[in-house]
């Protein structure tokens, strides 16, 4: 069992990614593998190992991604993303632990991402910065997620916006999908999940 490789594209099916969210985890050196040739080949059990280090409460989940999780401000209004930049993602969840998880998480594929507490100070950080992604809880205190899709909107209305749907009431959840929403995760999550969720509003 624990001999079982697997190829590039049975990784693709086990993690349900993306290739280029596979090829972003190598570039970070974060998935385990082996290069064969010119081909990348992966142990199911160093994979297996991997994802479950990553759960929150393991060791691993909790320990800090080199760097931190926040990005350098960069000014709002500039043109589109560069071929080669890391997308910026932004992450507003009144839980911390939650804001870790999926900062640690969109890091191991090499997304910049900020995270913030509050709806308030997500509308800030959007007025203030440039992003190509937004994730956002739906229930938070002062601002609830909906106004800060409705502030994104206005911004730029062509933000992906994902939002995490676990606390949050069905008519929230209805409006925020009326708002034109890219996708959504559903506590609790997991790596593959999150990954295939952000890869797919950014349209990779």
């Amino acid at each position: 069992m624990d001999d079982i490789f697997l190829t590039t594209g049975e990784v693709i099916e086990y993690l349900h990614v993306n290739l280029r969210t596979v090829y972003r985890l190598l570039k970070a050196g974060t998935l385990p593998a082996v290069r064969v040739g010119r081909q990348w080949r992966f142990r199911k059990a160093d994979i297996d190992a991997w994802l479950e280090g990553r759960r929150p409460g393991s060791q691993a989940s909790t320990a800090a991604p080199p760097g931190g999780t926040a990005a350098p401000a960069s000014a709002p209004g500039k043109g589109r993303r560069a071929a080669d930049a890391r997308p910026r993602i932004l992450v507003a969840d009144d839980e911390e632990t939650i804001r870790e998880l999926l900062a640690r998480t969109l890091a191991l594929a090499e997304y910049d991402v900020r995270t913030v507490p509050d709806g308030q100070s997500a509308i800030a950080l959007l007025r203030a910065e440039r992003f190509h992604l937004l994730i956002t809880d739906l229930r938070m205190p002062g601002a609830d997620g909906l106004a800060v899709i409705r502030e994104a909107r206005r911004l730029s209305p062509n933000l992906p916006v994902v939002i995490i749907t676990g606390y949050s009431s069905e008519a929230s959840a209805i409006e925020a999908i009326n708002l034109g929403v890219s996708g959504y995760l559903t506590k609790p999550f997991r790596v593959p999940k999150v990954l295939s969720v952000a890869a797919k509003a950014l349209g990779e």
